[in-house]
């Protein structure tokens, strides 16, 4: 005869198992027939069951190992960008604000990508209508003459309208140069900080801090020079050496503590992967108390070079802030490249952020800075902006899209995603790239939810073209799911206790 304590025990195990189970898929595929498509599986959900005989590949979920919070994906926004949007706006308002919310709705349920984490240049960039500071003034080393005002106007209304539907977006702000004043060669084009300005070009960084929280803006972090081992004389660039990123950063700490910004991060280098063993190390060594961690960019390099400072530096946080996709490329290489490297390779190397380049552009990679070398053979954008009031979004967006979905909280004040421990086994190990995310809920009596965005790469690409469906066993807890992933990327997720 069971016991009643018995009923209870088996009557819990008989929930546990049946409420795992896959109900929502997201989806992309190679042939485009899925784009970021949501549907449930028909006509039962997914059932974890008693483990039996593992599949091709063997996706096995670690929750017992969790990592890094991610805080979300996204892009610049770029003058280019915000003028593309405003412009939108302008000529079709129900378009704007359609595009506006399949980038950053991030509610639970929304058909959208709820793009959450923003970089804006502060400043011009190789993508603005001309070369400008938010203090132009020679000499003004009091910046009495600071004015954020130099910057379009448009940069503020897009901003404000992104976090008037994604109100827990992250805005990370950066400059590609200082004044040109402030540097040895006079110009924002090219050349270095002359080192009499450390403590004005930290009190300008401050006063944009304030300039944006002036604005309604609230600004999640801020970095001290965008690419500062690059330097180019047809747009606003800076070469950064390491002690002086060092000093700027120690006297904005101060800076910003003092004004009521403690909780504003500095993230330093934000620059190619290749030297991460190197600059970003270093600049730790330096200045350890004043950056809470480090950025990359992928032009050089390979994504495991971030291991070189994680490695050294396992409690700083890591992002990942820049890559353009280059036009005419093609679309499902271009997927496997950004999922692969970045939306879950960087990710698994510890970064809270996956970022692309510019927001939007135009069909042409326009408008860049007249007579800058930038973009050589054309940058594309996240989305692409018509000047006939249409657009329509790349690859970019619906490798981000697949990704986000993953991490975003699941309740309204929620936790974000937090990566945990994944591997795959089987035959076809090789032909699936896989991350996997637990999120946390509100209530603690609610259950997590457990996400993975998988890569089914097997296209048999470097042969004969021959895409190959892979049939996968997903292994949680001591229960097994199967699913035969097509090739493309797709997020699913099912919910479990803590």
């Amino acid at each position: 005869m069971l016991t009643s304590l018995q009923i209870f025990g088996s009557l819990a195990l008989l929930q546990a198992v049946a409420s795992q189970q896959i109900w929502d898929i997201w989806q992309t595929t190679w042939d485009r027939n899925m784009l970021f498509t949501y549907f449930q599986p028909t006509p039962d959900p997914i059932n974890f069951v008693t483990p039996g005989t593992i599949g091709s590949a063997d996706i096995v979920i670690d929750d017992s190992s969790v990592y890094q919070t991610v805080y979300g994906f996204g892009a610049s926004l770029t003058d280019s960008s915000a003028e593309l949007f405003n412009n939108l706006k302008v000529q079709n308002s129900g378009s704007y604000w359609q595009l506006m919310d399949y980038l950053f709705n991030a509610t639970d349920t929304a058909n959208s990508a709820g793009f959450s984490y923003i970089r804006v240049p502060l400043g011009a960039t190789d993508f603005s209508a001309n070369t400008y500071s938010y203090d132009d003034i020679n000499g003004d080393s009091a910046l009495n003459d600071f004015n954020i005002n130099a910057a379009p106007s448009g940069v503020f209304s897009v901003l404000q309208d992104i976090l008037s539907i994604n109100h827990m977006a992250r805005f990370h702000i950066v400059p590609w140069s200082p004044p040109g004043w402030m540097k040895s060669g006079g110009t924002m084009s090219g050349g270095s900080l002359d080192t009499q300005y450390i403590s004005t070009m930290a009190n300008y960084l401050l006063k944009s801090v304030q300039a944006f929280s002036n604005k309604g803006i609230p600004i999640y972090a801020i970095s001290i020079q965008n690419e500062p081992e690059y330097s180019d004389s047809t747009y606003p660039t800076c070469s950064m050496p390491v002690a002086t990123e060092a000093q700027i950063g120690l006297a904005l700490r101060t800076l910003l503590n003092d004004y009521g910004f403690s909780s504003v991060k500095i993230i330093g280098y934000d620059h190619n992967w290749v030297d991460a063993a190197n600059y970003p190390v270093q600049l730790m060594q330096q200045a350890e108390s004043a950056f809470d961690g480090v950025s990359f960019h992928c032009y050089q390099g390979s994504v495991s070079d971030q291991a070189s400072f994680t490695s050294q530096y396992p409690n700083k946080e890591v992002y990942f802030t820049e890559c353009s996709g280059a036009l005419g490329s093609d679309w499902w290489s271009d997927i496997k490249v950004f999922i692969y490297e970045l939306f879950i390779g960087s990710i698994s190397y510890g970064s809270s952020s996956g970022l692309m380049w510019n927001l939007a552009l135009d069909g042409n990679g326009q408008p860049l800075l007249p007579g800058t070398d930038s973009c050589g053979g054309g940058c594309r954008g996240v989305v692409q902006i018509n000047n006939d009031g249409t657009w329509s979004v790349n690859q970019e967006f619906y490798s981000m899209a697949q990704a986000s979905k993953a991490i975003l909280p699941r309740d309204v004040g929620g936790p974000w995603g937090q990566r945990i421990g994944v591997s795959v086994g089987g035959s076809l190990d090789w032909a699936l790239v896989v991350g996997a995310y637990k999120t946390g809920r509100v209530s603690p009596s609610d259950w997590n939810r457990y996400s993975i965005v998988v890569l089914n790469w097997d296209d048999s690409a470097s042969t004969t073209w021959n895409p190959q469906p892979v049939e996968a066993t997903i292994e949680f807890r001591g229960m097994q799911a199967t699913y035969t992933f097509p090739v493309g990327v797709t997020t699913l997720w099912w919910y479990a206790p803590n």
